[in-house]
């Protein structure tokens, strides 16, 4: 599954890529982040965006889209932004009949670190290491839309997950990262609750 995930955003909206197998071994295909200036007109900024995820879509030609859940408890200005960044972004994706899936930013940390309070730092760590890279992304936009991509493939694919149900699989809990298995106990602790 290659999967598109974005960190949105006026000033910094994160893009990454990565390929995600059915073992789970996740594979960095790409990664940036776009940038535009706060005293450049909103039409402008958007715009920057806009081209540079068309420019993404069409390279990589993702199998989905996920994208951070606009988080209401930011400040009207910064929600505005990433709502307006998002927008785009789905946009862009529905054009092209590609799916999109929102995540909120604490399923995206517990998916990669196994908390959903960690802190960028930790996400970044955790990013590097499961995409095996030398250096970590950075800036955090970076690091967060890899995250994004990784929590999509990792919750969409997980066994007994929803999306995985009735669909057997070769891999054990022992090659999967504690990450992994910090995902998966709690979805099956999510599933138990209902």
């Amino acid at each position: 599954m290659r999967v598109l995930g974005v960190d949105p955003g006026l000033t910094r909206c994160g893009i990454g890529v990565v390929d995600v197998a059915r073992d789970r071994t996740a594979t960095l295909v790409d990664v940036t982040v776009v940038g535009t200036k706060a005293d450049e007109p909103l039409d402008a900024r958007l715009l920057t965006i806009a081209r540079a995820i068309d420019d993404w879509l069409d390279k990589h030609s993702p199998d989905v889209v996920a994208v951070e859940r606009v988080f209401s408890q930011m400040n009207v200005s910064t929600v505005m932004g990433v709502a307006q960044a998002s927008g785009i972004v789905i946009a862009a994706a529905a054009r092209r009949g590609i799916p999109v899936a929102l995540h909120t930013p604490s399923e995206v940390k517990a998916a990669v670190t196994g908390s959903g309070r960690a802190g960028k730092e930790a996400v970044t760590r955790m990013v590097t290491k499961i995409l095996r890279l030398e250096t970590s992304p950075r800036p955090a936009d970076a690091a967060d839309a890899l995250a994004l991509a990784l929590a999509h493939a990792w919750r969409g694919s997980a066994p007994g997950s929803p999306s995985a149900a009735g669909r057997t699989t070769a891999v054990g809990a022992e090659t999967l990262t504690p990450a992994q298995r910090l995902w998966q106990e709690a979805e099956a602790k999510a599933r138990r609750g209902r």
